[in-house]
């Protein structure tokens, strides 16, 4: 009888990538009910746990380093800095819009995170750390 395999520690560029994701829907729930107060309405939270689920569903296949989800994660990455660009330029013009909280939080985390995963998840180095294909071997 042989005994089980220890499964090998993930590179980290895998593990910073699946754990950023990972958090983002963590996040995504806590903001969304600490915005509502306390008191917390089905809709909000149901969408909510909507959208952290996708970043969960991306986190889960960063892990399992599927290449199609390092391409999503790259236009999600450079979406967000778009995003946010355009609203701080909005907030530097004056544009008089009200953020909530968890917005700013979110930028706070998003934007230096996604400032470095982009460049990285471009690079040959990700290219060859997420080679599986989405279906098949």
């Amino acid at each position: 009888m042989s005994t089980p395999q220890p499964l090998p520690t993930p590179p980290p560029g895998v593990w910073i990538t699946a754990g950023f994701f990972a958090l983002s829907g963590l996040l995504e729930v806590g903001l969304t009910l600490w915005d509502s107060s306390w008191s917390p309405a089905f809709w909000s939270t149901w969408e909510a746990l909507g959208r952290a689920s996708l970043y969960g569903v991306l986190a889960w296949g960063l892990w399992r380093r599927i290449a199609i989800c390092r391409t999503v994660a790259m236009v999600y990455c450079l979406a967000v800095l778009v995003t946010y660009a355009v609203v701080l330029g909005m907030a530097l013009a004056g544009a008089p819009v009200r953020y909530p909280p968890s917005v700013v939080v979110q930028s706070l985390y998003q934007i230096p995170s996604c400032a470095l995963l982009f460049p990285y998840l471009r690079s040959p180095r990700a290219a060859k750390l997420f080679p599986r294909a989405l279906f098949g071997g």
